[in-house]
């Protein structure tokens, strides 16, 4: 194999970094890293550390199950992930309108790696949750996207580019979930999946 043959090859490294609490964004990351690793993507499926106590998570007990659930199912998310990736796909329930200070803490420790220009020109994408169609999911991306902008990345939101993103409610900054509706509909996830899945491309094209 020649050396353009090998170029033309190379797998874009995708890191999926997310926030849960209950296991809704959980399963749009899931969903997502399915999408960009069909795309022929490599995938690293990350969460953050919580940092909630435990009074404040045994009040809840959708919040304590997936947490104990998920502590041996998905690593926790390291600067290593950042550096490794080619492109970037981070989720995280809306908290006021913002993201979750889990998820913002993880954000903040990569000071470093922005200092060295770790981040310029990768694709980034973002998704979401909130308990009502109006409780921020929209106002949490834009917030995210933030990151984006400070990073020098590539923000690659899903847009109306594709059917599946108007069958999951038609929100172009990202797949998003309304809690208030039950679990995550597949309508949900085929948009996460889409969306993973542009991004692979997308980056597939940066990195060759």
């Amino acid at each position: 194999m020649t050396s353009a043959d090998t170029t033309a090859t190379t797998a874009p490294k995708i890191a999926v970094v997310y926030y849960s609490a209950t296991g809704n964004v959980h399963e749009l990351a899931k969903a997502l890293a399915e999408g960009a690793e069909k795309a022929g993507a490599e995938v690293r499926l990350r969460r953050v550390a919580e940092l909630a106590p435990d009074a404040a998570i045994d009040s809840n007990p959708a919040w304590r199950a997936h947490v104990d659930a998920i502590s041996d199912e998905v690593p926790v998310a390291t600067l290593d992930d950042l550096s490794w990736a080619d492109a970037y796909a981070l989720g995280s329930p809306t908290r006021y309108g913002n993201i979750a200070s889990q998820l913002k803490q993880f954000i903040d420790s990569t000071g470093g790696l922005w200092q060295q220009g770790a981040f310029h020109d990768k694709p980034f994408t973002g998704f979401s949750s909130a308990h009502n169609a109006h409780g921020g999911n929209e106002s949490t991306l834009l917030a995210l996207y933030n990151t984006a902008h400070h990073w020098g990345s590539l923000i690659v939101s899903p847009g109306f580019t594709d059917a599946a993103v108007y069958g999951a409610g038609g929100n172009p900054y990202g797949t998003v979930h309304v809690g208030s509706s039950g679990e995550v509909s597949d309508e949900t996830l085929e948009a996460a999946r889409y969306q993973g899945e542009r991004l692979a491309k997308i980056a597939h094209k940066l990195v060759k």
